[in-house]
C-alpha cells in the first residue's frame, strides 16, 4: 500500500475507531466459532470444545492491543486516556486545581498580553513586498543649513527629488512629511467638521513599497506633479470601515482640507497603516498639495525646508554599506548645488563631516520602537518572573498532592506499570492543567491587552496598534504552556515515582509534616527570592514615579484649564487682523467668566517639537548661535502660567505690530547670550544678514524663570517669549486659570469660544497637570504594571505557601494529636510552624538580595532621582515580604495548634 493510501486507512481508522473495534470483535469471534466447530467434529463436548478453541485462539486482550498498535494510532490512544485520567484526577483536588489555574492563566496571560506588543513593536515586520529592502535616510553630525531642526534626519523636497534622480543604489524611492498633518476637515458637504490624520507622500510612495488598493486606485507620479494641481486622497482601511461603512461606493465622497476639496480615488489595502509604527493615518495625500493643507508644513519649492523622511528600496545585489557609501558621495553634491546656500564656514565644516547612514526599514519607522523597547522588555523580564512564580508554586502543591498518591502509584508499579509509564501520566496530567490554564491567559490577555494599549496611548485616542491574536502569538503562547508544563511538572513526577514500594504499600499516610522533602523547601524559597526582585523593582519604579510627578516644571500647573483650537478652520492666514481680532476677542470674554482668574493663547505649553530656531546676540559671529524654542503668547500667559517676572516688564498694549519687536527671555537664555549686566534692553537676532530675508532684531524687555518643555528628566533649555501682536503664527493651545470647579469651567469656556466663532473646533481638553503628566505616563506605566505584577507574585508565593502548609499540617494531624495528647503545649505547636515558615521566607530574601542588585543595576536608566541600590525600596520590599509570608503562615499555624488530640486519635 502506498504512503498516501496508509495515511487515508489510519485516518479512517482515528475518526471511526468503534467501527473498527466492533469489526475486530466479530473476526475474532467468527474464528472462535470455526475452532469450535472444527472440535465438536472431532467428538468434544460442547463445553470442551468452547475451552479447546479459546486455547487454542490465544490472549484476546493480546491480540485487541496489538490491533490497536497496528491501526497507528496507539500513542494517541494512550495519551486520550492519560487526559482522561488527567481530567479526573484534577476534578478530585478542586482546590489545588484552582490555585493552579489562576496562577497560570495570570502568568501565562500575562506573558502573552506584554509579548502581543513585543510582536507589534520590535519583531513583526511591514505588511509590504520585500520589507528587508526598504531603508530610510538618517544624518550623523548635521543639523541643516537652516539650524531650523534640532532633528538629524530630515530633508527638502528639492533635496529628495536630486537625490531620486541621481542616485545609483536604490530601485525606488519616496519621501512622507515627517510628522502627520492634525486637520479638522469637513466629509462632504457636512457641516460638522472632524479631527483627521493625514499623511502627505510622494507620488513614488504606494509603487515602492507594493501596496495596492481595495478600491479605486492608490496615489502615483502623475497626482504629485504641479504645484496643488491635484486635490486627492487615498483613505486607510480602518478609516473607511469607521467613517463609511466600509461602503465601495466611496469614490463619490470628496474631502475638505482647509481651503480644498479633495477627491477621494481609492481605499488602501487592508493591511497596510503606513509605514510607522503606532501611527495610522486617517488618508494619504501628494506632497504638492501639503502646503495647502494645514498647518502647511511643506513647501516643495524651499531648498532648505527640511522637513521629510526618505525612503529607498535597495536594488538587487547592493548592500547597506554600498548604499550608504554613494549616498555619502551626493549628499555634499547636491547640498553645494543649491544657489540659495550660503554656506558659511561653519557649515562646510559640519558638511565635510556629515555622514548619512542608512537605517533598515523592515520593520517600519524606529520612533516607537525606540521609545517603548526598553520598557517593553522590563515588562516581559517582570511578566517571565511571574510565571516562575507560578511555575514552583504549582510545583509544590503538585509534590504535596503526591504524598497523597503515594500508596496509588506505589500499586501501579506493583502491578507491573514502568516507572517511564507512570511519569508519562503524570506529565501528561500537568500538561492538560497547563493547557487548560493557557486558554484561560489568551481570554486574561485579551482583556489585559485593552488596559495596556490606553495605557501606552499618548492622549486621549487610543494609540493604533494591532496587537490581536496572531500565528506567532499563538506559537508563542502553546510554547510558554508546553514549557511550564515540563518546568512544574517534571520535578513533582521523578520524585512521586522514586519511593520504596514497601514502605509506600504498608503505609496508609504519607510522609509526616517533618519529613518534608528538600525539594519543597528550595522551591518555596525560590518563589521568596524571585518575589523579592519584583517587589523591589515595584518600589523603585513608584518612587521614581513619585519623583516625577514632584518636580517643579517651573510654572504652577494647579487649577490651569488647557484646551486645543484648529483656527485654520477659519480659513484666515496667520498675519489676517481678522484672526488676531478672534483671538483677543476670545481671551477678553473668558477672562471676565465666573471662576476664570486670566486667560492666554499660546504656541504650546509643556512640549517639545515646537518652533526652533539658531539666535545670536547682536554683535556677535554667526557660527555663535544658540538653538532657542520660540513661544508667541498673549500678554496674560504668564499670569496663566504662574512664570514669575525677575526682571522687566510684561507685555502691554504698547507692544504693536508697528512698534519694536520685543522678547521676554527664560533666565538660562539670558546668561548664555548676555553673561555680563542686565539683558533688558539688549538685542538678539533671528536669521542671518545673507538671507533671502533680514535677520529679526528683538529686544529683550524681561526675563523669566526657567521652565521645562515637555520632558521632566532634561534641564530647561533656552526660550523666548514673543507677543502675538507682533508675529504672526498659528495658534493652537488656549490656557486658563480658574478657581471652582473644572467641569464647570470647561463648559462655560467652550460655549464661550463658540459665541465668538462656532466654525473653531476644540479637543484635547484637559488640566495643566494632565498635560505633564504624559511626561512621565511610559514611567507610569512600568510603575502600576510592575506594582500590580509584585503583588500577583506576592500573592501567588503566599498562596503557594498557605497551601502547602495547610496541606501538610492537615496530613500530619495524627502525629500533632499525638503529640498534644502527650501534652504538647498549643503555641509552642503553633510557633514551630511560624518558625519554619520564617525560616524559609529570611531564606529566599537572602538569596534574593544579589539577584536583585544585579538586576537592578540594569534598569538604572529607567529610573529617576534614585539607585538601584536604593536604601528605602530594599527595606520596604523586605518588610512587606517577610509580613506577607508570616501572614500566610498564622492560619495553618493556627490550625495545628488548635487540634483536638481525640478527634486526631480517633481518625488514626
Amino acid at each position: 500500500m502506498s504512503l498516501a493510501g496508509e495515511f487515508k486507512r489510519r485516518l479512517d481508522v482515528l475518526f471511526h475507531r468503534d467501527r473498527f473495534q466492533r469489526e475486530l470483535e466479530e473476526e475474532m469471534r467468527l474464528h472462535k466459532d470455526l475452532r469450535r466447530q472444527q472440535q465438536l467434529a472431532a467428538g468434544l463436548s460442547d463445553e470442551a470444545a468452547r475451552r479447546a478453541a479459546n486455547r487454542r485462539f490465544g490472549n484476546a486482550t493480546l491480540l485487541r492491543e496489538k490491533s490497536s498498535t497496528a491501526w497507528g494510532w496507539d500513542g494517541l490512544t494512550s495519551f486520550s486516556q492519560d487526559a482522561a485520567y488527567g481530567l479526573r484526577s484534577m476534578w478530585r483536588t478542586p482546590a489545588i486545581t484552582i490555585v493552579a489555574l489562576i496562577s497560570l492563566a495570570l502568568g501565562i496571560g500575562a506573558n502573552t498580553a506584554i509579548f502581543s506588543f513585543l510582536d507589534a513593536v520590535m519583531l513583526r515586520s511591514l505588511p509590504v513586498k520585500e520589507p528587508q529592502q526598504l531603508v530610510k535616510l538618517g544624518v550623523e553630525d548635521w543639523d541643516g543649513i537652516t539650524d531650523s531642526f534640532a532633528c538629524t534626519e530630515l530633508y527638502s523636497y528639492p533635496f529628495y527629488r536630486q537625490l531620486q534622480s541621481k542616485n545609483e543604489v536604490f530601485s525606488d524611492t519616496a519621501a512622507i512629511m515627517s510628522l502627520l498633518n492634525t486637520v479638522h476637515g469637513f466629509v462632504d458637504d457636512h457641516q460638522q467638521s472632524e479631527k483627521l490624520q493625514v499623511q502627505t507622500i510622494s507620488g513614488t510612495y504606494f509603487q515602492m513599497l507594493g501596496v495596492g488598493a481595495q478600491v479605486g486606485r492608490v496615489l502615483n507620479q502623475a497626482d504629485d506633479s504641479g504645484d496643488g494641481e491635484h486635490p486627492v486622497v487615498v483613505l486607510s482601511d480602518g478609516f473607511w470601515k469607521r467613517r463609511f461603512g466600509a461602503d465601495r461606493g466611496i469614490l463619490n465622497h470628496t474631502v475638505r482640507l482647509g481651503p480644498v476639496q479633495y477627491k477621494i480615488v481609492g481605499v488602501a489595502a487592508p493591511e497596510f497603516f503606513g509605514t510607522a509604527v503606532g501611527q495610522a493615518p486617517d488618508m494619504w495625500a501628494p506632497l504638492s498639495m501639503g502646503q495647502l493643507i494645514p498647518p502647511n508644513w511643506v513647501h516643495p519649492k524651499e531648498n532648505f525646508s527640511e522637513s521629510l523622511y526618505i525612503l529607498g528600496r535597495l536594488k538587487p545585489g547592493v548592500t547597506m554599506q554600498q548604499a550608504e557609501a554613494n549616498i555619502n558621495v551626493l549628499f555634499p553634491q547636491i547640498i553645494r548645488s543649491f544657489p540659495d546656500a550660503r554656506l558659511t564656514q561653519a557649515n562646510l565644516d559640519h558638511l565635510a563631516h556629515a555622514h548619512v547612514q542608512l537605517q533598515s526599514m523592515e520593520r517600519g519607522m524606529a520612533d516607537l520602537r525606540r521609545n517603548e523597547s526598553k520598557p517593553l522588555k522590563i515588562l516581559m523580564t517582570i511578566v517571565a518572573l511571574v510565571l516562575l512564580i507560578a511555575c514552583a508554586n504549582i510545583a509544590n502543591l503538585l509534590l504535596a498532592r503526591s504524598t497523597a498518591r503515594a500508596r496509588e502509584l506505589a500499586v501501579r508499579q506493583a502491578l507491573g506499570a514502568r516507572r517511564s509509564r507512570i511519569i508519562r501520566q503524570l506529565l501528561t496530567e500537568s500538561l492538560i492543567l497547563a493547557l487548560t490554564g493557557g486558554a484561560l491567559g489568551i481570554a486574561f490577555a485579551a482583556m489585559a491587552k485593552r488596559v495596556l494599549l490606553r495605557m501606552i496611548s499618548d492622549g486621549p485616542d487610543v494609540m493604533p496598534l494591532d496587537v490581536s491574536l496572531n500565528l506567532r502569538l499563538l506559537a508563542f503562547t502553546f510554547a510558554i504552556t508546553v514549557c511550564t508544563a515540563l518546568l512544574f511538572g517534571t520535578l513533582p513526577a521523578l520524585r512521586a515515582t522514586r519511593m520504596q514500594l514497601t514502605d509506600s504499600l504498608k503505609s496508609n499516610r504519607g510522609p509526616s509534616f517533618a519529613a518534608r522533602t528538600p525539594l519543597a523547601k528550595c522551591l518555596v524559597v525560590t518563589q521568596v527570592a524571585l518575589s523579592l526582585v519584583l517587589m523591589v523593582g515595584a518600589c523603585l519604579f513608584l518612587r521614581t514615579l513619585v519623583n516625577l510627578a514632584n518636580v517643579n516644571p517651573g510654572f504652577n500647573k494647579e487649577n490651569v484649564l488647557r484646551l486645543n483650537i484648529d483656527s485654520d478652520i477659519t480659513g484666515y492666514k496667520d498675519d489676517d487682523p481678522r484672526l488676531k481680532a478672534i483671538f483677543h476677542e476670545i481671551e477678553d470674554r473668558v477672562s471676565t467668566l465666573p471662576g476664570v482668574q486670566a486667560a492666554s493663547f499660546s504656541s504650546f505649553v509643556f512640549r517639545e517639537g515646537t518652533w526652533n530656531s539658531g539666535i545670536r546676540a547682536q554683535g556677535m559671529p554667526v557660527d555663535h548661535k544658540v538653538n532657542v524654542q520660540h513661544n508667541i503668547v498673549g500678554n496674560g500667559f504668564f499670569n496663566v502660567m504662574g512664570i514669575p517676572l525677575v526682571a522687566g516688564r510684561n507685555f502691554g498694549p504698547q507692544d504693536t505690530k508697528t512698534s519694536q519687536p520685543v522678547a521676554i527671555i527664560s533666565e538660562k537664555m539670558a546668561r548664555k547670550l548676555f553673561p555680563p549686566g542686565s539683558p533688558i534692553g539688549r538685542t538678539y537676532l533671528i536669521g542671518d544678514e545673507d538671507g533671502a530675508e533680514p535677520p529679526l532684531q528683538l529686544q529683550v524687555i524681561g526675563v523669566v524663570k526657567d521652565v521645562l518643555a515637555g520632558n521632566l528628566k532634561k534641564p530647561a533649555g533656552y526660550i523666548d517669549y514673543m507677543p502675538y501682536t507682533q508675529r504672526s503664527w498659528g495658534f493652537g493651545d488656549f490656557e486658563v486659570r480658574y478657581t471652582g470647579d473644572f467641569s464647570a469651567i470647561s463648559n462655560s469656556v467652550q460655549q464661550t469660544i463658540h459665541a465668538v466663532d462656532p466654525r473653531l473646533p476644540i479637543s484635547d481638553v484637559k488640566t495643566l497637570e494632565q498635560q505633564v503628566a504624559r511626561a512621565y505616563s511610559g514611567e507610569a506605566m512600568i510603575a502600576e504594571l510592575s506594582a500590580f505584577f509584585a503583588l500577583v507574585a506576592v500573592f501567588l508565593a503566599c498562596i503557594g505557601l498557605y497551601g502547602l502548609m495547610s496541606y501538610l499540617v492537615g496530613r500530619r494531624t495524627g502525629e500533632i494529636g499525638i503529640r498534644m495528647a502527650l501534652g504538647a503545649d498549643r503555641a509552642r505547636v503553633g510557633w514551630q510552624v511560624m518558625r519554619e515558615i520564617s525560616l524559609l521566607v529570611v531564606l529566599g530574601i537572602v538569596i534574593g538580595l544579589p539577584v536583585t542588585f544585579l538586576g537592578m543595576r540594569s534598569f538604572q536608566a529607567m529610573l529617576f532621582g534614585l539607585k538601584g541600590t536604593d536604601p528605602f525600596s530594599l527595606s520596604a520590599a523586605t518588610a512587606l515580604l517577610l509580613a506577607a509570608g508570616l501572614a500566610a503562615g498564622y492560619l495553618p499555624a493556627r490550625r495545628a495548634a488548635n487540634v483536638n488530640p481525640m478527634v486526631a486519635l480517633r481518625d488514626e
